[in-house]
């Protein structure tokens, strides 16, 4: 039994450890360098969500690009 507890808290040291480091690096990311985000409707087509599907599309955004204000002609910007 005493061993199962041992095994129990490395465990959670191991995950809380993680989580702490995970958190931070993920929220960077997000911030920093890209954005996952969900294209729905007609006003994207025919790039985004041809032929008036119902369903949407899920794209990346690249927030360095816009950042470094490297955006070109032809280049889809979105607003958050």
């Amino acid at each position: 039994m005493a061993q199962q507890t041992g095994f129990g808290r490395r465990y959670m040291r191991a995950f809380v450890s993680g989580f702490f480091v995970a958190v931070p690096v993920t929220v960077t990311v997000l911030d920093r360098l890209a954005y996952v985000a969900r294209v729905e409707g007609a006003s994207m087509q025919p790039f985004l969500n041809p032929e008036g599907e119902t369903s949407s599309d899920i794209v990346l955004l690249n927030r360095w690009s816009v950042r470094n204000y490297q955006v070109q002609r032809g280049d889809i910007v979105s607003v958050l």
